[in-house]
């Protein structure tokens, strides 16, 4: 089984660039990024994108990320600058103390251009590129629904979207990262679990690159896990920080696909894994549930948006260190 060092991307913003981009956006809910910003603001934007791109290859990742700075929606962002979407009032993310712009849904989600725009940037800089993006149950769960009339229909609409969203990506998207916290914290209706399948189909068949569905702070449920390895994504994540008995049991009893994104840095601790730590996290899954997996993608188990910039920097390292990296 080989393994690659790499992130699910949401860093947080480089030192300096906090202060600068507050000046440039102003203070206020009205002045976060809605797709629309001025040139000096793009530009400081540009500036970080490289930022995170050169620190990445300097720690010696093996698949690199956009970084997503320029996202003040850790999540909803793709929803939040859509041309037929307001943002309401401020919503905390599950459980945990970082809070977003409600999406309100007022009409039909016709592609945006917003991500692959932010990829095309990255990519002038880097080969080797792994997109993340919010998978369609989580999206559709974070957001509100003026427009769609039905949870189902809400649901293959935000799908429709994210797909073309990917469709749009530049050459050089070797992977796709859909982040889906919501099948844990959030867990579906078992009615619902077909029509998430087929969303998840729906947005993998616009992309040749690598799909790869991952489920943080837990696991999906024995009958959703079941579903999700009858898509047509190429490998699933697990969390083996949250709960590694259970993501590791999963994949036991039931199989794994034969690429995974093992979550094995925490991506909310400050603590800085050894090496040691990382392998022995990736060995203990391997040995129960993996002989049919032919590549793992070590990463941290959320994005690293929650850490100091040093810390978040020192992840990075160990994570590259870990697979043979630079440093």
């Amino acid at each position: 089984m080989d393994r690659l060092a790499t992130t699910i991307g949401l860093f947080p913003l480089p030192d300096g660039q906090r202060e600068r981009l507050a000046e440039l956006k102003g203070h206020q809910k009205s002045d976060l990024i809605d797709g629309d910003e001025a040139r000096a603001t793009r530009d400081a934007y540009a500036a970080t994108r490289r930022h995170y791109i050169d620190r990445q290859r300097e720690a010696g990742l093996d698949r690199l990320v956009e970084g997503q700075g320029r996202w003040d929606d850790l999540l909803a962002h793709p929803l939040c600058v859509h041309e037929n979407v307001r943002t309401g009032g401020i919503v905390r993310y599950y459980d945990n103390n970082n809070f977003y712009r409600e999406p309100v849904v007022t009409g039909e989600l016709t592609a945006s251009g917003d991500v692959p725009s932010e990829l095309a940037a990255a990519a002038e800089h880097c080969d080797d590129l792994g997109a993340v993006l919010p998978g369609p149950y989580s999206l559709a769960g974070l957001a509100r629904d003026e427009h769609y009339g039905s949870s189902a229909a809400f649901l293959d609409g935000v799908a429709d979207f994210l797909a073309g969203e990917v469709t749009a990506f530049p050459d050089g998207v070797e992977t796709l990262t859909l982040l889906e916290p919501g099948f844990a914290t959030e867990p579906p209706d078992a009615a619902a679990y077909e029509r998430i399948g087929d969303a998840i189909d729906t947005v993998a068949a616009a992309t040749d690159a690598d799909v790869l569905v991952h489920t943080y702070w837990g696991t999906p449920g024995d009958d959703l896990y079941r579903r999700l390895l009858d898509t047509d994504a190429d490998g699933l994540g697990y969390d083996l920080v949250t709960d590694p008995e259970a993501a590791t049991t999963l994949a036991a009893e039931y199989g794994a696909p034969p690429r995974v994104l093992l979550g094995v840095v925490d991506g909310q601790n400050t603590l800085i894994e050894s090496q040691e730590t990382i392998n022995e996290r990736a060995d203990r899954f391997a040995e129960r549930a993996a002989t049919d997996v032919d590549a793992a993608y070590l990463t941290p188990n959320t994005g690293l948006f929650h850490l100091p910039v040093s810390k978040f920097e020192a992840k990075l390292d160990a994570l590259a260190a870990a697979t043979g990296g630079a440093q």
